[in-house]
């Protein structure tokens, strides 16, 4: 039987690649990435040797390139999968090719590292007791504001990924939805340009509306809890 390692890479930061991970990416036989040319900077970077079969798996070639791994796995092999950045299988492929492995009894290893979801939720000093990760929203206002619908009167924490040029769009559904939370904005995690907008959905919503925005975010929303809602009277206040 072969074995399948699902890697960790950097979500930004070259810096985080573990150890382990560039270990295994120069021992596995074949390595099936995201996208290849941005996991060879991770070799170049790191003068690694690359496994002697290297393909592509991602969104569009999912079916057939998961057929090729399960292919490798039957004959033996050890094969590793990698998205551009964080974990495969979160918010990228990985899920379905994993589940497969595993219903054929094939060996699985998470070789861990970076990852997008508990870097922001620690940077956005929100409450880490308990979280809940949407991944992305709808692009469409209404389905996204669906989509936040069942967080509302949840206490936890609530993470999502979301594109730089829906940001503002998206900040004024989760107003409506969510009422006016603490929340935090976190852009290019780990990068050299790393910054954190926390503040009330309210104000946060307008900092954002119709700005461009440059790089990969993360949005972190409170729980719904009173300490975490704007008080009425600073509400009264304002007006």
């Amino acid at each position: 039987m072969g074995k399948l390692y699902v890697i960790a890479t950097p979500i930004g930061n070259m810096e985080d690649l573990s150890y382990r991970a560039a270990r295994i990416l120069t021992e596995v036989d074949a390595l099936a990435c995201e996208d290849t040319r941005q996991t060879s900077r991770i070799f170049q970077r790191y003068e690694l040797a690359k496994p002697r079969t290297t393909f592509s798996y991602h969104d569009h070639n999912e079916e057939m390139a998961g057929k090729r791994i399960m292919g490798l796995l039957e004959a033996g092999s050890t094969v590793g999968i990698c998205s551009d950045g964080g974990y495969p299988g979160i918010s990228d492929p990985g899920y379905r090719i994993i589940a497969a492995a595993r219903e054929a009894d094939h060996e699985v290893e998470v070789i861990p590292g970076p990852s997008a979801v508990p870097t922001a939720l620690v940077a956005s000093g929100l409450s880490t007791s308990s979280y809940t990760f949407k991944g992305f929203p709808p692009r469409k206002s209404g389905q996204r504001q669906r989509f936040l619908e069942p967080e509302k009167d949840l206490p936890h924490t609530i993470i999502c990924f979301e594109s730089p040029f829906r940001i503002g769009k998206f900040l004024a559904d989760a107003h409506v939805v969510l009422g006016n939370r603490l929340s935090a904005v976190c852009i290019e995690l780990t990068k050299k340009f790393e910054r954190v907008h926390r503040g009330y959905l309210e104000d946060l919503a307008e900092e954002f509306r119709g700005k461009k925005v440059k790089g990969e975010i993360t949005v972190v929303f409170s729980g719904n809890h009173p300490k975490f809602m704007k008080p009425e009277e600073d509400k009264e206040e304002a007006q």
